[in-house]
């Protein structure tokens, strides 16, 4: 595709939405509040006041829709990547493992 710079399979949407994770990872079930920066179809990327992630944690993704005609999201992913942006938070990358 002319002017298409990633290297990536499909194409990132982006959607900066309030979202809901809920991590299953050794030490316990929880759920954040995040913002959904984008998403493609194998994967999206999060917004978290987090400090950081483990690779290979487990999550469950719910996105609210905000419209009767669009369903809301619910997906089970895996943390692939985590990045610092700042003190207290962090931006991290899940591999979608199976839409609900």
């Amino acid at each position: 595709m002319l002017g298409y710079d990633d290297k990536r399979n499909f194409f990132r949407m982006m959607i900066n939405s309030a979202c809901e994770l809920v991590v299953k990872d050794d030490e316990s079930t929880r759920t954040l509040q995040a913002v959904c920066k984008d998403i493609s179809a194998t994967g999206m990327s999060f917004e978290l006041e987090e400090n950081s992630m483990e690779m290979g944690t487990l999550v469950n993704v719910h996105i609210a829709s905000t419209s009767s005609q669009i369903p809301s999201l619910s997906a089970s992913a895996k943390v692939v990547r985590c990045e610092a942006i700042g003190d207290n938070s962090c931006l991290i990358g899940v591999e979608i493992i199976e839409m609900k």
